[in-house]
């Protein structure tokens, strides 16, 4: 059931009516193509997705039962197809509200759940942060093994939800006909000062009114730039470790921390990574 009245003209209606797509014991091949199409339209951000691309094997095995849909979906998104569209060239931040979108059907919920897998990847590297949404027991309770991930927050499924998830989502949607590939503000992050300041999105309607690119100068939209005066309000301290940029002595050195804002947060672990060194914790002040 579409969990507003508005949901036919926000193109959301379709979410809501249909029942998800899942792989069941008596399925025919052409139930398991369905299902193969709805997962990389899913966690594929509605791509228009070439017959190179496919990954063939993982298809093949999932044909054959040899994995689960939750295994197929983490292959597609661990695979370097994935990373070539949303995780390479792209904001962290922006990475990661995809990641929620494509993979638990969802937009974050608060600042809290960003630096969680911000943390996670610094510490523990791609693939972990992958794993860390698909083992999830959201997950397993959203979707189990063999359903396919879709966006809960547009219908009342009344799992693991709140009711921020609706509007958050909105801003990551932009239609059904929409690529999260072509989007108005491209590779910039959505939510960055909604959840900075812990305040609901807004709804804004698909034509695109209200959904343009940051002005000029709006450092949440331009890559490893400083911040606006003041940015958001939202300080983290960022302690730094093991910097190897040519120039630093070779010998063990003390952790360095330093106080930056949301908005220079990913500019400066983009420097950090660059000189070799490693976030060794990010914590909201």
């Amino acid at each position: 059931m579409a969990i507003t009245t508005a949901a036919s003209r926000l193109g959301t209606s379709a979410f809501g009516d249909a029942a998800p797509v899942e792989l069941r014991s008596n399925a025919t091949q052409d139930d398991i193509e369905t299902v193969i199409q709805a997962t990389y339209q899913q966690v594929l951000g509605n791509p228009h997705l070439l017959k190179s691309e496919r990954l063939t094997i993982a298809e093949s095995l999932l044909r054959n039962r040899q994995i689960t849909v939750q295994e197929f979906v983490r292959q597609i998104a661990k695979s370097d197809l994935y990373k070539q569209k949303f995780f390479h060239n792209s904001f962290q931040s922006r990475t990661i509200e995809l990641n929620f979108k494509h993979i638990l059907g969802r937009a974050p919920y608060d600042q809290a759940e960003i630096t969680e897998h911000m943390n996670r990847y610094q510490n523990e590297g791609y693939e972990a942060d992958i794993d860390s949404y698909i083992d999830s027991a959201e997950y397993q309770t959203s979707f189990g093994e063999n359903r396919v991930p879709y966006y809960r927050d547009f219908a009342n499924a009344g799992l693991c939800e709140r009711s921020v998830g609706f509007p958050r989502l909105l801003q990551l949607y932009r239609g059904f006909a929409n690529s999260d590939r072509v989007q108005l503000s491209g590779k910039a992050p959505k939510l960055v000062k909604d959840l900075a300041r812990n305040t609901s999105s807004a709804v804004t309607s698909l034509s695109g009114a209200g959904f343009l690119p940051a002005l000029k100068g709006d450092a949440s939209f331009s890559a490893f730039g400083g911040s606006t005066a003041f940015g958001s309000g939202r300080l983290f301290r960022v302690e730094v470790a093991a910097i190897s940029k040519p120039g630093y002595p070779k010998v063990r050195r003390v952790n360095k921390a330093v106080i930056v804002t949301y908005e220079e947060l990913t500019p400066h672990m983009q420097r950090v990574q660059r000189q070799g060194g490693k976030i060794a914790s990010i914590v909201p002040l």
